[in-house]
């Protein structure tokens, strides 16, 4: 199993960026996907999720109406649009398949003027 995560970098506030992860070596199809992210000093928190066929999303109360996620099934992708970032979005951001005890090595959000 492989997730890797991309699109992370440097941001000023307002800023919008999007996150990829490539996932292989498992059924893609078959996972809920979802997106976490650890800030410094705290506990890693469930950013937005995605069902398979990708009819239902859930987001954090903290990015609902600034962050969407979406999949490409046939490309084995899920894709985190941040937008209207703030200072308190900066963490590594990870993404997971639900069920399966795989992580990515993240890529780092940073949003700062």
């Amino acid at each position: 199993v492989q997730l890797v995560e991309s699109g992370g970098g440097l941001v000023q506030p307002g800023g919008s960026l999007r996150l990829t992860c490539a996932a292989s070596g498992f059924t893609f199809t078959s996972y809920v996907m979802r997106w976490f992210r650890r800030a410094p000093g705290k506990e890693r928190e469930l950013v937005a999720q995605i069902t398979p066929a990708a009819r239902t999303t859930i987001f954090a109360d903290s990015v609902k109406g600034r962050f969407t996620i979406s999949r490409d099934n046939a490309r084995n992708t899920v894709s985190l649009q941040m937008n209207s970032l703030k200072p308190e979005d900066t963490a590594v951001y990870y993404c997971h398949a639900a069920g399966l005890g795989y992580w990515g090595q993240g890529t780092q959000v940073t949003v700062s003027s």
